[in-house]
């Protein structure tokens, strides 16, 4: 038997496949001088502050433009950077970030940092969702739903 499908419901369900496939977030960074130690390779902080960027960036772009201000706060409770190759400055790097074990208050960021397509340092963060009076509390559910999309 075949079915026949009309360009409209090929068009929801084409919709409906991608608003659930995983994605990965990319963000682009250049080294700059002031990046840089005086070895002249990239200062490893720099690495937490891309980090934050990336993060920032992500949650604006791809889950809440408000950052949740009005219901609570994120608060760091790890972080981690392993250096895997120096950088040095005007060289490009490039962030792919996912995310994994999404609870009801937490969940973890994997910040995968590349420059001439190979790995120069692999982090990661869990991020804790509190309300105003910095008490754990639960992420709404329509956050979750959006944070998912991201994970690996």
């Amino acid at each position: 038997m075949l079915l026949h499908a009309t360009e409209v419901e090929i068009a929801d369900i084409t919709a409906s496949l991608a608003a659930n496939a995983r994605q990965t977030f990319t963000h682009a960074l250049t080294v700059y001088l002031k990046d840089s130690n005086a070895y002249g390779n990239t200062y490893f902080a720099r690495y937490f502050e891309w980090q934050g960027i990336c993060r920032e960036k992500w949650f604006y772009d791809c889950i809440a433009r408000d950052m949740l201000q009005n219901e609570g706060v994120f608060i760091t409770k790890h972080a981690q950077q392993d250096y895997l190759r120096e950088t040095v400055p005007f060289q490009d790097v490039h962030c792919e970030m996912n995310v994994y074990d999404v609870k009801k208050c937490s969940f973890w960021l994997e910040f995968r940092f590349f420059s001439g397509g190979m790995p120069v340092s692999v982090g990661r963060q869990q991020i804790v969702f509190a309300n105003h009076a910095k008490q754990i509390t639960a992420l709404p559910e329509l956050v979750i739903k959006r944070i998912k999309r991201y994970e690996k």
